[in-house]
């Protein structure tokens, strides 16, 4: 489950952040999560308490905001939603779609005290 590792991450930057911005406890941590970045929502839920427990972040709630995919037709230029990293395009049928939103994951917003 590679979910662990990507809260260990953001454990990680968090300490890095409250060490140059002079903060000392986490209550709230908002990610972004693409639907095509193979990141579990549920499973990043399960770990997240355990991965943050004693550290600054330990009792801090948890915000997941889901990011649709989409990317742009390498053949006919069209934006086009996608669901998966290999849909087709909805205009041509072509399978060349370069992904321009929701492959990734990132910190979005820290409730600090």
């Amino acid at each position: 489950m590679h979910e662990i590792s990507l809260l260990e991450q953001v454990r990680a930057t968090l300490i890095d952040h409250s060490l140059s911005q002079n903060f000392s406890r986490v209550s709230q941590v908002t990610l972004e999560i693409g639907k095509l970045s193979c990141v579990e929502a549920e499973a990043l839920r399960f770990g997240f308490d355990v991965v943050m427990s004693d550290s600054l972040a330990e009792g801090a709630e948890l915000v997941i905001m889901s990011v649709d995919g989409l990317g742009v037709c390498q053949n006919c230029h069209k934006s086009v939603a996608m669901e998966t990293l290999h849909d087709p395009c909805i205009y041509c049928g072509q399978f060349q779609l370069n992904v321009t939103q929701g492959e990734g994951m990132r910190i979005k917003d820290l409730l600090v005290i």
